[in-house]
């Protein structure tokens, strides 16, 4: 059994041990730029389409691949490790490139304020990982005494990083108070911005029930559960807000439900009607949650 898996500098069968057929994107900036830009379009790859000639029964976690292979939504397959290290690539290239898409996106957004706020969530889901690995490196690095000035450069990537995560978090506020001042009341602006990007926009997100947009985010587990594995997820991505993340645990598939469709009636008033009822719905919320607490 060989899996297929896309990386920013390749594409590669595994077998479940080893990498047993690969091909290597060139080492260029705007080479990746453009296989990202083609991948963030939901589009197939030439490499993709060629690495599975002769191939029979390959699986895949990459949704956009399952008109090419079987799709199959496994932790395992989005665990297993390919470093680009390994095959001549730096970070820096990916981080050159990425900016590239981001310019492309942008341009290709502009006007769009909903469009703007997911690619605003996407860039910052690009950026918290990177300053992950850099923190970790610096944690190596400074248990072994390890004296460079790579090292300064290093913190000083990580501070911009940071920097450029708080400048893009007060954008969405800012934008969220523009397009969706309901749904900001009601979920928080960068959870709110988080759910419209998860439903792709905000009438999306208002055309959802209520039951979708309390799991929205939990998509594994909800496969999982159909496919007779363990059982259905009580929250998605909802459960980041406070009322759910620091309630007790018996309690938060009931309160859950309760923002959820408190979320669903706020973000309808966003995208339709555009009245403000956040005051309204979340006083009510607040009185539900507490009956909920207290019994």
């Amino acid at each position: 059994m060989h899996y297929l898996i896309t990386k920013w500098f390749g594409v590669f069968l595994y077998d479940g041990e080893r990498i047993v057929k690969s091909i290597i994107f060139p080492k260029n900036e705007r080479e990746i730029a453009e296989r990202l830009w083609r991948i963030k379009k939901g589009e197939i790859l030439e490499e993709e389409r060629k690495i599975l000639k002769g191939e029979k029964g390959v699986i895949t976690g990459d949704k956009r691949l399952s008109q090419i292979a079987e799709y199959s939504p496994r932790d395992s397959i989005s665990k297993i490790s390919i470093e680009p290290e390994s095959f001549g690539f730096n970070k820096d290239i990916l981080r050159r490139a990425s900016l590239i898409v981001a310019e492309k996106e942008i341009s290709e957004n502009l006007g769009k304020e909903d469009l703007q706020i997911m690619q605003m969530v996407r860039s910052i889901d690009e950026l918290i990982p990177f300053s992950n690995i850099l923190s970790e490196r610096l944690r190596e690095w400074k248990r072994l005494s390890f004296q460079d000035d790579s090292i300064n450069s290093m913190i000083e990537l990580k501070n911009e990083i940071e920097k450029s995560v708080k400048v893009l978090e007060k954008r969405i506020e800012e934008n969220m108070q523009n397009i969706a001042p309901n749904l900001s009341e009601i979920a928080g602006a960068v959870l709110g911005a988080r759910l419209i990007t998860l439903a792709g926009g905000l009438e999306r997100l208002a055309t959802m029930p209520a039951s979708a947009i309390q799991v929205i985010g939990a998509e594994k587990a909800l496969f999982r559960y159909k496919a007779g594995e363990g059982t259905p997820p009580k929250h998605g991505v909802i459960y980041q807000h406070p009322l759910i993340r620091k309630s007790k645990k018996n309690h938060r598939g009931k309160i859950a439900r309760v923002l959820a469709n408190t979320i669903a009636t706020a973000v309808k008033a966003d995208a339709f009607t555009k009245r403000m009822v956040a005051h309204d719905l979340k006083e009510r919320m607040e009185i539900r949650i507490k009956e909920i607490k207290e019994n």
